[in-house]
């Protein structure tokens, strides 16, 4: 089992910037691919960003390339995942979710159904 735990939501003016983590406890390793999804109200969940087991590849979604930065780092016992979100607009208002992958092939995947454990999500909300 891998537990997943966010962190760093909150509340931003558009133009401002967060920084969310995942820290990732319980059967670690550097196994898994990793990825950001959020969701807002009455909409599906949405894939944000992807990296690789080792964080050599990245993945991002159209409407965050060049604003988010994902990243993570694989200690011996812990992995943690970074997202770096810089000017932060309203529409990025959601619950920020992290999820973990088994398998290789589905690293950077866009489908929610592809990873097999997800965090309980951190709130970022973005005023205009």
């Amino acid at each position: 089992q891998v537990q997943l735990v966010e962190s760093g939501g909150g509340l931003v003016q558009a133009g401002g910037s967060l920084r969310l983590s995942c820290a990732a406890s319980g059967r670690t390793s550097s196994n898994y691919a990793l990825a950001w999804f959020r969701q807002a109200p009455g909409k599906e969940r949405e894939f944000v960003a992807g990296i690789s087991r080792a964080g050599g590849r990245t993945y991002y979604a159209d409407s965050v390339k060049g604003r988010f930065t994902i990243s993570r780092d694989n200690a011996k016992n812990t992995i943690t995942m970074y997202l770096q979100m810089n000017d932060l607009q309203p529409e990025d208002t959601a619950v920020y979710y992290c999820a973990a992958a088994f398998s290789a092939l589905y690293s950077g995947s866009y489908r929610p159904n592809d990873y097999n454990y997800w965090g309980q999500g951190t709130q970022v909300t973005v005023s205009s």
